[in-house]
This record gives structure tokens, C-alpha cells and sequence, in this order.
């Protein structure tokens, strides 16, 4: 029973990208916050969060006011910031991982599989399908994978060059929770949110204006590394510039390729080098 909302959560990422993704995916996260409901996971309190989403999305609507959706954007926006710092009451998110050394010089790690911030995730991919532009598939696959390579070379040579990891490959017995974990429930709201929403807003906003895909992706990834502030100066630096290639891959690929460029170099951090960073960088 613990299990069962993440299931229906892990179910509702592909889900997304289906034919039936309008009905499908509602259907999917009921069930799951349903069941998180019944086993203590989320208490009834959360459900204002939900109620206040869902008024969000009805402003939001293509035929509203223009003041209505401004007010809906500006309730998502506070809601976002609120639920991906997991500051709203009434989630009970379970560890999964942790502490735990992944290696001996490595700063303790602790995971959740959290039900309050994938919600910002959902309501984007539900309620702004603009957030995932249509491309081809073959040239999503090519932009997203030019990104992974891209993106994790730079990246974590600049880790290296830092000081904050070092080489060292490893498969921990929960690598596979992690991996899932880290591809469907933070990476995709990651990204829809910030490549997505904000780039993809701000380069509709900027439309009428020269080189508003570039503004577009240069706030987004300087947003995407304040967000990582509590890392330190190098890790703002690290998460600006994979910003910077996830923008790439989104702009050439859509959120598909963003997704792939990211989970990939998340992916490559974990298994190969000290994860998430050296103790004498640790807080």
C-alpha cells in the first residue's frame, strides 16, 4: 500500500506523452494521492494545495480574461516555489535512501520519493501543453542526446576541475530507486518547469523581440542555478551552465530532449563519480 501512489505517479510520466494523456493521467494521479491518502502518506490538508492548483488551471485557460491569467500564473508560480521547497504542510514524503555514503569520502545522502513537488510537474504538462512543443522524433532524440554528451562532459569536468568529485564508478543496491526516482518524478518537473515554463514562457513573451530565444535561455539557466544556491557558489556555477545545455536541448528538441540531457548527466554524477560531492565540500 506504501507503494502504490508511486506507482500511479510512475505511471502517469509516460502516460503523459499518450493519446489519452487528458483523461488517462487525471485518472492516474487520483488514484495515487487517493491511496497516499489512505496510507498516511498526505493528510487532508494537502488537499487545499491540490484545490488551489486546480483553480490555478481553470484561470489559466486559453479563452480566460487576460487578468485571470495572469492571476492563475501568479498563484502557480508562488505554489511552485512553496511545493518544490517542500514548505506546504499535509505531504509526509518517505525516505527511501539514507543518510548514506556512497563512498567513503562522499557527503551523506538522503532521498525522498516526494508527493509535493511532482504536482508543479503535472499541472504544467496538464494545464500549459505549450510547455512541450511538438518535434520530430528523430530530431528530439538527436538534440537530446547532443545535450547529454555535451552537458555531461562540460559539467562534470568543471566538478572535477572544482574539486567537488572525484572518479570513482559505483552501483549501489539503490541505484535502481534513485534512477527512477531522479528520471520520472524530478527531472521531468525540473524541467518542465524551468525549460518548459519559464524559457518556453519568456521566449513567448519575447516574441516581437531580436534574439528572445536567447534572453529565453540565459534567464532560465541563471534561475536554474540560483535554485541550487544552497550547494554554494560552485554549484550555482555547475547548475547555470547545464541549464545553459538542457535550454539547447529543449530549444532544438523540445522538453523530450531536455529530459534525456538531463536525466543522462544526473545519471553519469551518480554512477561514476562521488555522489552528490566531496565531504570537505559538504554543508
Amino acid at each position: 500500500m506504501v507503494a502504490a501512489p508511486f506507482i500511479a505517479l510512475f505511471l502517469a510520466v509516460p502516460a503523459m506523452w499518450s493519446p489519452v494523456a487528458r483523461w488517462l493521467v487525471p485518472g492516474l494521479l487520483v488514484v495515487g494521492y487517493g491511496a497516499a491518502l489512505s496510507s498516511g502518506q498526505i493528510t487532508p490538508l494537502a488537499f487545499i494545495w491540490l484545490g488551489l492548483l486546480l483553480v490555478a488551471a481553470f484561470a489559466v485557460a486559453p479563452h480566460r480574461r487576460m487578468w485571470m491569467r495572469y492571476a492563475g500564473h501568479a498563484m502557480f508560480i508562488v505554489l511552485a516555489v512553496a511545493l518544490s521547497m517542500h514548505w506546504l504542510p499535509g505531504f509526509n514524503n518517505l525516505r527511501v535512501i539514507g543518510p548514506e555514503r556512497f563512498t567513503a569520502d562522499a557527503v551523506p545522502f538522503t532521498m525522498y520519493l516526494n508527493l509535493d513537488k511532482p504536482l508543479v510537474g503535472f499541472w504544467l504538462l496538464l494545464a500549459c501543453p505549450w510547455t512541450r512543443p511538438r518535434h520530430e522524433t528523430a530530431a528530439s532524440m538527436k538534440a537530446g542526446i547532443a545535450g547529454l554528451v555535451g552537458t555531461t562532459v562540460v559539467c562534470l569536468l568543471l566538478a572535477l576541475v572544482l574539486g567537488l568529485v572525484r572518479w570513482e564508478p559505483k552501483w549501489p543496491a539503490s541505484t535502481w530507486i534513485f534512477m527512477l526516482n531522479n528520471l520520472l518524478l524530478v527531472t521531468v518537473t525540473e524541467e518542465a518547469l524551468f525549460r518548459g515554463y519559464l524559457q518556453g514562457g519568456l521566449s513567448r513573451l519575447l516574441k516581437r523581440f531580436a534574439h528572445a530565444d536567447v534572453i529565453a535561455l540565459c534567464v532560465a539557466s541563471v534561475v536554474f542555478g540560483l535554485a541550487h544556491f544552497s550547494g554554494g557558489w560552485q554549484w550555482i556555477v555547475l547548475a547555470t551552465v547545464a541549464g545553459f545545455g538542457y535550454g539547447l536541448a529543449y530549444r532544438y528538441g523540445g522538453l523530450g530532449a531536455a529530459i534525456l540531457a538531463h536525466f543522462g548527466l544526473n545519471a553519469a554524477h551518480f554512477l561514476l563519480f562521488t555522489y552528490p560531492m566531496l565531504q570537505t565540500h559538504g554543508m
